[in-house]
């Protein structure tokens, strides 16, 4: 599994549970959950990072908005964290 912080894997859950959300779309989200709110400097190189590590796909929904989703590699490290999780929770 990828080394990942909490909060990529909580956007990796936020954009799997959306369809194709803006950055925006997925701040607002992020931000319903997390007691301190979260900042456009910390959202991006988040996002960026996920991209790169090519667990989320980015493109463009209008020349200012971009569109994020989780790639076959993101979907298979979630399902991988989510048989680790249940493997300890439901024992």
């Amino acid at each position: 599994m990828d080394q990942l912080t909490g909060f990529q894997r909580d956007l990796l859950y936020v954009i799997a549970g959306m369809s194709r959300p803006s950055g925006q779309q997925i701040l607002d989200d992020i931000n319903e959950y997390i007691d301190q709110p979260v900042t456009h400097g910390r959202l991006y190189p988040n996002l960026d990072t996920l991209v790169e590590n090519e667990l989320v796909e980015k493109g463009q929904l209008d020349r200012r908005t971009n569109y994020y989703a989780l790639t076959p590699k993101g979907r298979r490290v979630l399902e991988q964290r989510q048989e680790w999780v249940r493997r300890y929770v439901d024992a």
